[in-house]
């Protein structure tokens, strides 16, 4: 039962990341040249991650993003029954949530998708790379701590905001598989054909900023 109410909390807060951030971006009509809207568009997936870590953080850690389950698997915070299921609730909820979403505003406002940088795909995976790797390793560092454990959704929603005032620009920011694939998934075309970039790039992101920060906090044998 405990397992499934953090399922359950995950797919709620993907869900919840989905329709008000993506949605966001395409209310406010984000783009480079509308600065206003682009902000405010990196402020939404910002504030969702801190509204969701207090109120869900305590039952599922708020991962709502398989880039960082799977830094936590490979950090070893989780297990491979737990991180399979959280996938799952993520993807899951990113779907419902673009499926509201785009109940509202329709498939033809392209429900806050990921595209290419400049049709590129190398650079896309390196950008996405980056960004998540900036990303996560502040979650790995924030949460390392359980003193820090009150100032953590804070921490954690402005590193997601930080890497959105860069990123949006690039491929409108992922950072995160469910986020991408549930948007996509209803349009279709390029985003659909595309989006393998944008589950694949913040997984391996995720994987090294686990990797990096496993390496910089461990000590030599002997030290205590």
């Amino acid at each position: 039962m405990d397992a499934l109410k953090k399922y359950v909390a995950e797919f709620i807060g993907t869900f919840v990341l989905v329709f008000f951030a993506c949605g966001t971006a395409v209310v406010t009509g984000c783009s480079v040249d509308n600065g206003p809207a682009y902000l405010m568009t990196a402020l939404a997936f910002g504030l969702v991650i801190v509204a969701m870590a207090y109120s869900i953080g305590n039952i599922s850690g708020c991962h709502i993003n398989p880039a960082v389950s799977i830094a936590m698997l490979v950090s070893g915070r989780m297990t491979v029954k737990d991180f399979i299921g959280y996938v799952i609730a993520q993807f899951l909820g990113a779907i419902a949530g673009a499926a509201a979403l785009m109940a509202f505003v329709g498939k033809e406002s392209g429900l806050g998708t990921n595209g290419l940088y400049n049709g590129d795909v190398l650079l896309s995976i390196l950008i996405e790379v980056i960004l998540t790797f900036v990303f996560v390793i502040a979650i790995l560092g924030v949460t390392s701590k359980i003193e820090n454990s009150a100032v953590a959704g804070l921490v954690i929603g402005l590193s997601l905001t930080l890497v959105h005032i860069l990123g949006i620009y690039f491929t409108g920011t992922s950072v995160n598989p469910a986020r991408s694939f549930g948007p996509a998934l209803f349009v279709g075309g390029d985003a659909l054909a595309n989006v393998w970039v944008f589950i694949v790039a913040p997984l391996i992101g995720g994987v090294l900023a686990a990797l990096v920060y496993k390496f910089l906090t461990s000590k030599p044998k002997g030290d205590k």
